[in-house]
């Protein structure tokens, strides 16, 4: 098998994602325990877990896109879910940003719900192509919209 530079790329954003938006959430957890919350808001390490889970599917969904060898009908589509992968990333980050480094709640949850978006529409370009890649994104889009309704209930609330 030859080796692919993809496999050190995309786990190297995969990883970079990951820290940044943890190194403002874990930055700025102080305010955010004093917050009015929903009875229902998940507990920090199940949030955590979640997260973990959908960074190793997202990796690897983002694999198999990259890989597969696809016909010329599909070359656009795949090309365009590459590049909303990449928006997704920063959406991702950008999130953590308005939220916990920043504390706008209202932009917060208009930006989680554009992330959400962007995962429905990489699942929407990619699934005649592969259905195991769009189905790997499925608890990533359905994680994201609850947490834009809890992002919106804790603008709600604050």
């Amino acid at each position: 098998m030859k080796f692919k530079l993809n496999y050190i790329f995309i786990p190297l954003i995969t990883i970079l994602v990951s820290w940044l938006g943890s190194s403002v959430t874990t930055a700025n957890m102080g305010w955010y325990m004093d917050i009015n919350k929903p009875a229902w808001t998940p507990d920090g390490a199940i949030i955590g877990l979640v997260w973990t889970i959908i960074f190793i599917l997202t990796t690897i969904s983002a694999f198999i896109i990259w890989n597969k060898k696809v016909s010329d009908q599909y070359i656009s589509r795949r090309r365009w879910a590459l590049v909303i992968f990449g928006l997704n990333a920063v959406l991702n980050v950008g999130w953590s940003w308005l939220f916990f480094g920043r504390g706008l709640f209202g932009l917060a949850t208009i930006e989680a719900v554009l992330l959400g978006l962007s995962v429905a529409t990489i699942i929407l370009l990619v699934r005649p192509f592969s259905r195991l890649a769009a189905g790997l994104l499925y608890p990533y889009v359905l994680w994201v919209f609850f947490a834009s309704y809890l992002t919106y209930q804790v603008w709600l609330l604050n």
